[in-house]
Parts: structure tokens; sequence; C-alpha cells
């Protein structure tokens, strides 16, 4: 018999409101232990008084939910008790619990992977559950719950079946006699050019991955320029946080200082770095070698200046941005922007054009799927498959390779081969979940 679990499923404490979860076969018997109370009816928040099983002393006046199996979110019986939010309360119920026969504190993920293993999520929606409870700005939520709803899944599966009928049509051609040689070309023909077809389609899946995978893990705006020209400073600003240390001594910024960004909806990372100058100094000589390298996988760059004159970088994502304008009242360079962090002209300016340039990059209201490493892999090797089924110069050759790309899209929906990755997947997650 499977254990029972309990666990925090709501956040940290204090709050006003939290949730405890139990899961498993003992959940009814541990409902009405704590509420001397007969099971409520399923589905259903009934109010109960909670008392510890030990003592008999009062825990709590909570709501309760009774959800029986299958029909429950782990697909065993489970509770749970709504609680007021205080730390003592929380804790005084969750030790009741696992004071109870066969009861254990939940591992992280747990109650997901129950989930998936009683067939009530697939494993595609797993990862689009722990994408959604990451999710910090609106095109991060909307493509969560696309895979958490099975988008990805449904795709994958259409793709598999299609597969499967071809395959079906390779092994019937291996009974044609030799005089019906005729029919299986015609067969075989048709087959080649439905399997291009698909993998054609793969092909632009895979080709926009890599927008999926920035709604997902946000883009990246690196802070680039000389030491003293206002880099930290723009970037506490734009992130409304006092993250980098800003001051007039040169090379107070050694290592890249990552802050978040939410761009009307759109997330980014934004990168301060050291300042571009030679130097003597080792470690800041490291931190330049690094601002280097970042600045040349970033999405964007922000170059800045406060000279007027500055010979600016020529490249399609380079930004010029001229600074502390309050000083020297220069306009902007061409094909960028001018501002000053100390009086805040032009701010507001290079907000705009962040949050048009994210959207522009990241077209959030097109679905994009391909945003996890294991879904992009899993693709393109379909996509050979496909192809090498299309090549193939023998039936039996085009149906092996069918076999191989029907068995890559069942691995999509995790029910074939995943044992190697379900300990990646569930470990992201937190205990209550």
């Amino acid at each position: 018999m499977a254990s029972t679990i309990a666990a925090l499923a709501s956040g940290r404490p204090p709050a006003g409101i939290a949730v405890l979860r139990v899961s498993g076969p003992a959940a009814g018997p541990a409902l009405e232990a704590l509420s001397r109370h007969i099971l409520p009816p399923p589905r259903r928040l009934s109010l109960r008084i909670l008392y510890d099983p030990a003592d008999n002393s009062l825990l709590d006046h909570a709501l309760v939910a009774w959800f029986p199996g299958p029909a429950s979110a782990s697909g065993e019986d489970l509770a749970e008790f709504h609680l007021h939010g205080g730390p003592a309360v929380i804790t005084g119920v969750l030790e009741a619990l696992l004071s109870l026969p066969d009861i254990r504190l939940a591992e992280p993920g747990e109650f997901t992977r129950r989930a998936f293993a009683s067939n009530r999520l697939t494993l595609d929606e797993v990862e689009g559950l722990a994408d959604l409870v990451s999710a910090e700005t609106s095109s991060q939520r909307r493509q969560a719950l696309a895979l958490a709803g099975g988008a990805l899944g449904r795709l994958a599966e259409d793709w598999r079946r299609r597969c499967l009928a071809l395959l079906a049509e390779a092994e019937a051609g291996l009974d044609f006699a030799e005089d019906e040689a005729d029919v299986a070309q015609r067969l075989d023909e048709k087959a080649a050019a439905a399997l291009t077809a698909m993998a054609s389609e793969l092909d632009s899946q895979l080709a926009d991955a890599n927008r999926a995978a920035r709604i997902r893990d946000g883009l990246t705006i690196v802070v680039q320029g000389a030491p003293n020209v206002g880099k930290s400073s723009l970037v506490n600003a734009l992130s409304q946080r006092d993250m980098a240390i800003v001051t007039a001594i040169p090379g107070t910024t050694r290592d890249l200082l990552e802050a978040p960004l939410n761009l009307d909806g759109q997330a980014a990372i934004l990168i301060d770095t050291a300042g571009l100058r030679e130097t003597s100094d080792p470690i800041e000589a490291e931190g330049i070698r690094r601002a280097r390298a970042r600045a040349a996988e970033a999405d964007l760059v922000l170059h800045l200046s406060d000279d007027p004159a500055t010979v600016w970088p020529q490249s399609d994502k380079t930004i010029p941005i001229l600074t502390k304008t309050d000083l020297h009242h220069a306009p902007a360079p061409a094909r960028g922007l001018a501002l000053s962090v100390q009086s805040g002209d032009g701010l507001a300016e290079l907000r705009k054009y962040l949050s048009g340039w994210a959207h522009q990059t990241l077209r959030p209201g097109e679905p994009a799927l391909l945003a996890h490493a294991r879904h992009r892999q899993i693709f393109a090797h379909a996509a050979t498959a496909l192809r090498d089924a299309a090549n193939a110069p023998l039936p039996e050759l085009r149906a092996e390779s069918l076999r191989s790309a029907a068995h890559a899209f069942g691995r999509i929906t995790g029910r074939i081969e995943i044992d190697d990755v379900l300990d990646h997947i569930f470990s992201s997650f937190c205990i209550g979940k």
C-alpha cells in the first residue's frame, strides 16, 4: 500500500490562509481524527474544529475539503485543511498529522508525481505546471498554461498517429507480391511525400524554439560601457532595485549582476557589467572579459557613454545610450537614446523602447511550445527519423525509422522511457506540490 503524504501547499507563513494537503489511503482517517467528525461531502468546503489526537488540545477552526480518489488532483484520496495562516497553527496541525500512523512529510514534487503516476497528468503537463508556478510575467503564464493544458501533448499525439498510419502502410507494403510492385511503388512515393511534409512541419516548430525558450527564460539585456558612465545607476533605475553599488570610484563593478525585468508582460534579465578599460588588476580584467563574453551572447546591448563625441559600436543588437544629459544637454546619438538617471529625463522613452523591442522579438500572441530542451531534442530526433524514413531505400528501413519517430513523440507525454528525466523534473517543485 502506498504511503500517505502531507505538506503545506500554500506560500510561506504568515498569511491570511494556509492550505495543508494530505494524499494517500490514510487521508480520510486523518481528516476524521483531527475533526472528530465523519468525512464531509466530497468536493465541498466544510467548517470543522480541529483537535490534536495526542492530547485533545484545540488546534484551529478550519475549512476542510475531501476529495476521494481517483477524482482528485493526485489521483488518490486527498484531504485539504484550510487553516489560519500563522506559523504556530500550521506547525501544530502538521505535527498532529505526522503523528498519525502511516503519514509522512512529502518530498519535493511528490503530489504532482503521484498525479502523473495515476495518469491525472502527462509529463509535458507536469512541466507546464512547473513553469506556471515559477511564471513571473503574463507571457510566461500564457505559455505555461498552454503546456499545462496539454497543447504540446496533443500536437505530439497527432504526429504520432500520423506516423503510425504511415507505418501501417509501410508494413502492408511488405506483403505485396512481386506482380504488385507498381502498387507498392505508388504507396512508397505517397508515403515519402507525406514524410517530407511532416519533417518540414517539425522544422518550423524547431526554428521557433529559440523564441519559446526566451519567453520562458527571459531575454538578456547587457548594459555595457566605460567605467563611471552610469551603468549601475541605470540598472538600479530600470529594475527599481538598489542592487548595484554606485560610487565615483572606477571599477566598482567587477562581476556580472543580474536583475529581472518585466517589460509590459515580457520577461527579461538586465545585466550590469564591469567598465570597459585597460587595467592591470587581474580581478577587474576577468570582470571585463566576462562582460565582453556576456555581451556577445546577449539579445540586446545597451552601450553607455557620457561623451557626446563617442564613436559608437556598429551592431544591429547594440543601442547607443548617451548618459548624464543633465550635465551636457547633448542630443541623442543616431539610432540611440539620451537620458539622465539623475533627473529621470529619457528613462520613460528607454522603457518604452525596451518594451516594444521585447514584444517584437517574442511575438507573445503567437503560440510557442518548445520552451524546454527535452522537447526540442525529441522533436529534432523525430524530424531526423522522418527524413530517414522518406529516403529509405527499403520498406523495412522505412518502417524502422517510422517506429523511431512515433516512439519519440510518445516520450513527450512521458508514457515511454521517461525514468531518466522524472527525478530531475519533480525535484524542481516545492514540498507541497
